[in-house]
């Protein structure tokens, strides 16, 4: 199976349709996105937070902001998803990831601003990161969470993600779903790339 190599993971930006018919952007976080990554972070709620960190934090530390902005370091990739409104961009949501491609999984933390909860969004950007897992070659994405964070697992327990314990940590749970290397459709820009080499290695 053709899959996309770490070290080629361009900056893609894929454009998601909202049940509502609003328009999502998710792309790769770039390094002058710091200042307005952390300002959504400070935004969210304590709960917010300390749901997307396992902990209490109030904003990133600047090592940690850091890494969220250097895409591709270690093998770990930050994406923001963000929306047009009344002509500025405004990020929505976010969410990291990394590709462990000894076992063919992907891993990933997301949260979605309060404001912006319950419209679909944590929806369209979790599918985005499923579509991004396959096109690198995992056939596991997985993620933890805190046993009380209700929102995160409605969500990940809807989109067909299956719940165990976490091997660490009592207060955790892992949720985790295979991926299937073939799709009918292709909902980002990653498995797009993936298609058209699939397609011309055919021919």
């Amino acid at each position: 199976m053709t899959t996309l190599r770490l070290s080629e993971h361009p900056n893609h930006i894929d454009q998601l349709r909202l049940g509502d018919g609003r328009t999502l952007t998710v792309r790769l976080v770039a390094p002058d996105d710091g200042e307005a990554l952390q300002r959504y972070f400070r935004k969210l709620s304590m709960v917010s937070r300390h749901n997307r960190f396992l902990g209490a934090m109030s904003e990133l530390p600047a090592r940690e902001l850091d890494r969220f902005v250097h895409a591709g370091e270690n093998d770990r990739f930050s994406v923001i998803a963000v929306m047009m409104i009344e002509g500025h961009e405004i990020i929505v949501g976010e969410a990291r990831y990394g590709f462990e491609a000894a076992n063919a999984s992907f891993e990933f933390g997301i949260s979605i601003d309060d404001r912006w909860q319950g419209q679909g969004i944590g929806t369209a950007l979790l599918r985005n990161l499923e579509c991004r897992a396959a096109a690198l070659g995992a056939t596991t994405i997985f993620g933890d969470t805190l046993r009380s964070n209700t929102a995160m697992i409605a969500l990940a327990r809807r989109l067909g993600f299956t719940f165990g314990r976490h091997p660490d940590d009592w207060k955790l749970v892992r949720f985790e779903k295979p991926i299937d290397p073939v799709h009918q459709e292709i909902p980002c820009a990653s498995w797009k790339l993936v298609a058209e080499r699939r397609m011309a290695a055919i021919m």
